[in-house]
């Protein structure tokens, strides 16, 4: 049975105590990780070095470690989650990286990421625009037939796309205006599409946007940078039907 294969890495890392503290790359030297690992357990490896040498960890988030939950995610090389598509953090897997390389790797930048330590950034924004609107309200009771509404087939494989999104916060660090629009538009489009969510919709599109807004996001300039870096795929069509959701809003209501 032949032996795993291993190469050697060079890591520039981000390290910053706090957000009031200055920040530096740091570089750190490793050899002989296994190219069978993920981006997370290679920096399991490094912080298990820094420990025993008596040195602060590297801070980074992660929970789930299989692409689902949205925790992980930082920008290696300049891509947000790395240069895999259609790939989160913790799903990046060393193989696609060749020994020697130099893999530098900083926190998600944007106003309204406020950076925690090293490559943890604070992504609650996401969370404020979610209880502006981001869901539906349903009277409790029986429960409704399902044929009693319909819904085209295009419909629900649309809204099913959108509701893909895990929130990660790719798309504000592709983006060179940190905008969250597709996010938003994720968020709008999974619920705008169904007829459970018309009832609020008007409604939901105004107080969202108008979160986004507060939350300190830039807005969108059709740099598609966030539809490249989306770990799931989504579409900028959302951000078109966001805004079509906006300005029906916004002139209908007072």
């Amino acid at each position: 049975m032949s032996s795993a294969i291993t190469i050697d890495l060079i890591l520039k890392i981000w390290r910053q105590q706090n957000i009031h503290a200055r920040g530096a790359l740091q570089t750190y030297t490793l050899n002989d990780i296994s190219t069978d690992m993920s981006f997370l357990e290679m920096l399991d490896v490094l912080n298990d070095q820094l420990v025993l040498a008596g040195y602060d960890p590297v801070a980074f988030d992660h929970d789930c470690r299989e692409g689902i939950c949205g925790m992980c995610g930082a920008v290696v090389n300049g891509q947000p989650h790395g240069p895999e598509t259609e790939t989160t953090l913790c799903q990046l897997h060393m193989r696609h990286f060749k020994t020697g390389d130099t893999l530098v790797i900083e926190p998600f930048r944007a106003r309204a990421f406020k950076l925690v330590k090293d490559l943890v950034v604070d992504r609650s924004a996401f969370d404020t625009i979610i209880q502006a609107g981001g869901y539906v309200s349903v009277n409790t009771g029986g429960a409704q037939d399902a044929n009693s509404l319909p819904v085209s087939q295009k419909n629900a494989e649309e809204a099913m796309d959108a509701a893909a999104c895990i929130g990660c916060g790719a798309c504000v660090a592709a983006c060179p205006n940190a905008a969250a629009m597709l996010f938003v538009s994720g968020k709008i489009s999974q619920f705008a599409l169904l007829p459970q969510g018309h009832p609020e919709r008007r409604e939901r599109a105004l107080n969202m946007v108008k979160a986004m807004d507060e939350e300190g996001f830039g807005n969108c300039t059709n740099e598609r940078e966030c539809e490249v870096s989306c770990p799931k795929g989504l579409s900028i069509r959302n951000i078109a039907r966001l805004n079509r959701e906006f300005l029906k809003a916004a002139i209908s209501l007072p």
